[in-house]
């Protein structure tokens, strides 16, 4: 018996690029283990042996939340060996390790904000067509709380500047249509009329929305040098998406509208920004309440 980690792979495909590679990767990796271990098939893998590599994983100084995302790499894989027959038993049902870090996900704060979506300088060589496009860029991961995956994916159909909205295709595939502010829509104006056009070139995706300076589909590190030029201090784009969900909250927004916003099938996901809130009340009550 094979472990079939190309079968594995192609019933994942649904999911997001990275996420299919992060769970390929864990699995090679675990197979690797066993193999050492003289496991050389799934037939051969028990609880005790899966709880045994969750407990290398830690003797190896991995963060929690690696070894949170491998344990749910195997929980898929074995799961999806029953569903297809080849295993009898689950040995990994219900296999939990510790969850996550705790460290909160960073909120960018009014100034940092400023910064970047009011008053930018130009970076080195920026001309208008990429200030432009960077706008865009920004105005949306933190208006609209895209991942960077779903801006990066998005193409000109998905935008409807008059009804000010922008569909997305989430994790699983899952679409989403979301709200766009004034802003947003002004600066996607000027960068579908003007900048884009600026920055076509002959082996340019007509369908894409966003383009790199080499007029190829916008990619992750594209909007990463993005961040790099506009912020003052490093700042990873996820931080946009984290402080769009905060501040939607501490403006009074219901958890399961930032739910549908943000994407997330389940709630539970959601909740860590509940977390998020409290401790920016807290620290407000610290530097303001005349008692604290």
């Amino acid at each position: 018996m094979s472990w079939e980690l190309d079968a594995f792979a192609r019933s994942i495909g649904g999911r997001s690029p990275h996420t299919v590679r992060a769970y390929v990767g864990d699995i090679v990796a675990f197979t690797q283990w066993a193999e050492r271990a003289g496991r050389c098939s799934p037939a051969q893998v028990d609880r005790l042996l899966l709880r045994r590599y969750l407990a290398y994983l830690a003797t190896r100084r991995y963060a929690r939340a690696t070894v949170s995302r491998k344990a749910a790499a195997l929980r898929h894989y074995f799961a999806w060996l029953r569903r297809t027959a080849v295993l009898d038993i689950d040995p990994a049902a219900r296999l939990r390790a510790p969850s996550g870090s705790g460290r909160l996900p960073r909120v960018l704060g009014p100034g940092e904000l400023g910064r970047l979506l009011d008053d930018p300088s130009p970076g080195a060589g920026e001309d208008e067509p990429v200030r432009s496009r960077d706008d865009s860029i920004l105005e949306l991961l933190y208006g609209s709380g895209l991942r960077v995956s779903e801006l990066c994916g998005l193409d000109l159909d998905d935008l409807d500047l008059t009804s000010h909205t922008v569909t997305v295709v989430g994790k699983g595939d899952r679409q989403r249509r979301l709200p766009m502010h004034d802003r947003c829509v002004e600066t996607l104006r000027r960068w579908t009329s003007h900048g884009r056009p600026a920055m076509m070139g002959a082996q340019s995706p007509p369908e894409a929305l966003f383009l790199n300076t080499r007029g190829r589909r916008l990619g992750p590190r594209d909007v990463r040098r993005v961040l790099d030029r506009r912020a003052l201090v490093p700042t990873h784009p996820h931080a946009l998406r984290h402080s769009f969900a905060t501040h939607l909250l501490d403006g009074g927004a219901d958890l399961r509208i930032v739910q549908e916003l943000l994407g997330h099938a389940s709630l539970q996901t959601t909740q860590v920004y509940t977390h998020v809130s409290k401790e920016r009340l807290v620290s407000v009550h610290a530097a303001t309440h005349p008692r604290a």
